[in-house]
């Protein structure tokens, strides 16, 4: 049974205030600067020893909060007269949800303790942790918002995205993997699979994508392989969206890797012309793959080694 499609409301008009609660990376950057343009007060509460130095200086107001004590998050928030937030940036949740030593590292708040109870006692995947953090969030009259709003620019687009296109071995890859790749993420297990020869190499989990990578070129020394990475079905954006930037096109390469299919729309891409760019420079293809794509065959031309793919595959421009 599919997963239910998970409808947000629309951003609010500027200037509405937003809270934006930031991890780690450039993606809170990028959409502090989108909140910033679009004419919204930026009121950032940084995760501790996690967030960007350079993001505070793009917020109105702004505070380090730690990073299992939600319900100062709500109360903070609420506070300053702020209803609708934002949730972003990468926290290690390897490290986070399954050190022995972890409350006595992270020490939670009551209201999180009892959140903690309530919903993750049994379930701690992405999508049991973003329902307890937004409940405990509308506890506080705050509202998470669809992550990509302010960054419709970022995202992944259908096609060919670099002047490298994939060969028609990595096409067929994309093809044989993606079926695969859609049930992974029905499960909620992880959002990216290594293939090769239409053998899987790794499967990313809690672990995240960049480590998946490195595991992934030291199981497959032959370089050419192929990284995939989609959104389930019905994806929650108020929290986890899938992202790649410069970074993975740089680990990709270093593990040998040489192209990257993304699911179209479904995809942040961390400064997406910075990336596409690199991408040419170390000669890794990258995809977006239609939300449609049901694994059609890929053609390879006679005589002149052009593959030819048919309309709706993963390639087709």
């Amino acid at each position: 049974m599919p997963p239910s499609l998970t409808i947000l409301p629309d951003p609010p008009p500027p200037p509405t205030p937003v809270g934006l609660i930031a991890g780690g990376g450039r993606l809170p950057i990028l959409i502090a600067r989108g909140l910033n343009a679009a004419g919204h007060p930026v009121h950032g509460l940084g995760l501790a020893s996690q967030y960007d130095p350079e993001l505070p200086p793009l917020c109105a107001t702004f505070r380090e909060v730690g990073v299992l004590r939600v319900g100062s998050w709500g109360r903070t928030l609420a506070r300053i007269g702020v209803h609708h937030a934002i949730m972003v940036g990468r926290v290690d949740k390897a490290r986070l949800m399954h050190d022995p030593l972890r409350m006595l590292r992270y020490v939670p708040d009551w209201r999180t303790a009892v959140a903690w109870f309530r919903h993750l006692r049994h379930d701690r995947r992405s999508s049991a942790v973003l329902t307890a953090i937004a409940e405990e969030l509308e506890h506080w009259g705050v509202s998470l918002m669809d992550s990509t709003a302010p960054i419709p620019d970022q995202l992944s687009s259908a096609g060919v995205m670099t002047r490298r296109r994939p060969t028609a071995e990595q096409a067929a890859d994309i093809d044989f993997v993606w079926p695969l790749l859609m049930q992974m993420l029905r499960l909620d297990v992880g959002q990216a699979i290594a293939v090769r020869e239409r053998d899987v190499i790794a499967v990313e989990a809690v672990e995240g994508t960049d480590r998946m990578i490195e595991r992934a070129g030291e199981l497959c020394r032959a370089k050419g392989w192929t990284l995939c990475k989609g959104a389930r079905a019905g994806h929650d954006r108020r929290s986890d969206v899938p992202t790649v930037g410069v970074r993975t096109i740089e680990l990709l390469h270093a593990a040998g890797g040489r192209c990257l299919a993304v699911a179209a729309g479904d995809v942040i891409m961390l400064d997406k012309d910075d990336m596409i760019r690199r991408a040419d420079e170390l000669g890794i293809a990258v995809v977006g793959v239609p939300t449609a794509h049901r694994a059609p065959t890929i053609h390879t031309a006679p005589k002149s080694g052009i593959y030819v793919a048919p309309a709706g595959s993963a390639v087709g421009v």
